[in-house]
């Protein structure tokens, strides 16, 4: 069994591509798989291993400037769920897009996981689901209203050309794990929305310590990496990934007549060339090569 953590954290790094390094080997030493990603605003990813590794990086990163208060969600999954370890450099740790939104300058309302139920059923809140299409397909919060976002980055465009549906309303907004919405409710304060409040912890915590007898969630939650997908007490989902598309189907969706492993399934197989599959045909003819000698696919996750 293999301990999944899942973090982020807001500080200021005054130069990250120097922590690069030392992070990634430290991971290379004890195995861990995942990917992690540094900013000048912080760090954010999902890592896997076994509890001394895991525990091994998250001392190393709470010692990292500003770090000491990071926190992190903890699940399980019977198989690694990552093929690789990567350290990525990037300007944001969630890319919105958006350089006057500031989490550490203010976010919303934290709400525990006790009390989103009540939140959320309160005629005067809209609830907000932050996330991109293909992850609300999967499951979201009953009442909950999908942007269909392909990217967290149409996200204050969105708004802009609804923001009318929401006057005198109080918003309430999750995610995953709580990092969009870090920025996303800085992003409404900004606009001047008074009452902003988003799921502490996320979708993950929600799921982890709400019984399912009174949940009102609804479907499965996607996440980035190996499982594909989770549900109530973080157990693991029956979703698989399309390797074409990195979108989730189910079991059933391999015999649909427009699957083909690595190829295409129902989501894609439109949205590509003739020439693109053949690409996808000969990458997962590498894969299935692979497979045969024991050894992972370096394209996976």
């Amino acid at each position: 069994m293999y301990i999944v953590a899942a973090l982020y954290h807001f500080t200021r790094f005054e130069d990250p591509a120097a922590l690069r390094e030392p992070l990634l080997g430290l991971c290379q030493t004890h195995g861990i798989g995942g990917t992690l990603l540094l900013a000048r605003e912080g760090v954010n990813g999902t890592v896997a291993g076994t509890r001394s590794g895991i525990d091994a990086v998250l001392a190393h990163l709470h010692a990292l400037p500003g770090c000491a208060d990071l926190e992190h969600k903890e699940s399980t999954a019977s198989e690694m769920p990552f093929n690789r370890m990567k350290v990525r450099l990037k300007k944001e740790i969630v890319t919105m897009g958006q350089p006057d939104v500031d989490p550490m300058a203010g976010t919303g309302h934290y709400v525990d996981p006790a009390d989103w139920n009540a939140l959320i059923n309160s005629p005067d809140v809209a609830v907000i689901d932050t996330r991109n299409d293909y992850e609300v397909a999967i499951g979201t919060f009953d009442g909950a209203i999908d942007p269909q976002t392909k990217s967290f980055g149409e996200f204050p465009a969105w708004w802009e050309a609804n923001k009318d549906r929401f006057h005198n309303k109080k918003i309430a907004m999750f995610c995953t794990g709580g990092i969009r919405c870090e920025k996303s409710t800085n992003y409404l304060m900004g606009q001047g929305v008074d009452e902003v409040y988003h799921l502490k912890g996320g979708i993950l915590k929600y799921l982890e310590e709400v019984p399912q007898e009174q949940s009102t969630w609804d479907g499965e939650c996607f996440v980035f990496d190996g499982r594909v997908s989770v549900g109530h007490g973080l157990r693991e989902g029956p979703h698989e990934l399309c390797h074409a598309c990195r979108r989730p189907i189910l079991p059933a969706d391999r015999t649909n007549p427009a699957f083909e492993e690595g190829v295409a399934c129902h989501h894609c197989v439109d949205e590509t060339t003739e020439a693109d599959k053949a690409r996808f045909r000969e990458r997962q003819k590498q894969v299935q090569l692979a497979r045969a000698r024991g050894e992972k696919h370096v394209g996976g996750l």
